[in-house]
């Protein structure tokens, strides 16, 4: 199979490319360039310079050749637009694909992409998803991918040197978690076992509640992490964010990703495929040993997520 690549040098999109090379597939791998890409190349890929995100490129004529795709938006954390970006990457995928011969495509998208409204950080999934659903002769996979595991570095140095882990998700609240190289593995079979549903949705993720994680992290390092709940209502709080993190803009979008968590809007069915990575093998293998490392570092800018486990 001819399989088109987008975020080929991406975290997620570097080991797919692997896997899917390994396997024996044809792989057109988009990106901006680099290193990163010229190692793709020299295992096989075929490269094309260009992204999604920026529009960067010919982009029409990446999947003129192509049976399958591999779709995925980068979150611009830095943007004001953060709701905007999404659906124009979104529109960009419909345009190159409605007229081209992909028969399937892979789309990662997120927890919550089904649930419409104010729901912040999800309601760009959603909208992603109601986009290429409307590309009516593609089968579409829709892999909602939970939290992952590997942005919990976060809170390495708040752990490092403070023991805590400070964030504004109710401690009773279970979420999905996800290490990003089992997206990349179950995205290649996928491929190697196309479905024959036109619509499908797979959801991505182990459940841990905050508290969970941080006992987790206590046993791997020998020594007690609390999680401290952070009340988004404190004026303080809101006030500390705004002068120092952020914008209104993103307080407010922040807000609505938390409640929709916290009321129990966004949240994953039982059915989902199982994982090899638990929360248990990513903190002894790499988390653990990243926090170990920190506490010998020097200090570095305070973030939002620092000020809130130890103010």
């Amino acid at each position: 199979m001819r399989i088109a690549v987008v975020g080929a040098t991406g975290r997620i999109g570097a080991k797919l490319t692997e896997n899917l090379l390994a396997n024996g597939h044809s792989v057109k791998a988009l990106s901006r360039g680099g290193p990163a890409l010229d190692a793709l190349v020299a295992k096989g890929a075929e490269p094309l310079i260009g992204s999604f995100d920026t529009g960067a490129g010919e982009l029409n004529t990446f999947f003129e050749d192509a049976d399958a795709a591999f779709l995925m938006v980068k979150t611009i954390w830095g943007s004001e637009d953060l709701h905007g970006h999404y659906p124009t990457v979104a529109l960009r995928f419909f345009d190159a694909l409605r007229d081209s011969p992909v028969k399937l495509a892979v789309s990662l998208t997120g927890m919550g992409s089904e649930v419409s409204g104010n729901t912040g950080h999800f309601q760009g999934f959603h909208i992603l998803d109601q986009i290429l659903n409307r590309l009516r002769d593609i089968k579409l996979v829709h892999l909602q991918g939970g939290w992952f595991m590997q942005d919990l570095s976060g809170w390495i140095d708040s752990i490092a040197h403070h023991d805590r882990m400070g964030w504004s998700l109710d401690p009773n609240v279970k979420t999905p978690w996800v290490a990003i190289q089992d997206i990349a593995d179950l995205a290649a079979k996928e491929f190697d076992t196309p479905t024959d549903q036109h619509r499908s949705v797979k959801q991505l993720g182990i459940d841990y509640t905050m508290t969970e994680i941080a006992g987790i992290i206590s046993r791997a390092l020998g020594r007690e992490v609390d999680y401290r709940f952070i009340n988004r209502s404190d004026r303080e709080v809101e006030a500390v964010f705004r002068e120092r993190f952020g914008t209104l803009g993103r307080w407010v979008y922040d807000n609505d990703t938390l409640a929709a968590l916290n009321d129990g809007r966004v949240k994953f069915h039982d059915d989902r495929p199982a994982l090899l990575t638990t929360m248990e093998e990513f903190v002894n293998e790499t988390l653990g040993p990243l926090i170990e490392k920190a506490r010998t570092d020097g200090v570095k800018p305070e973030t939002f997520l620092t000020w809130s486990s130890h103010s």
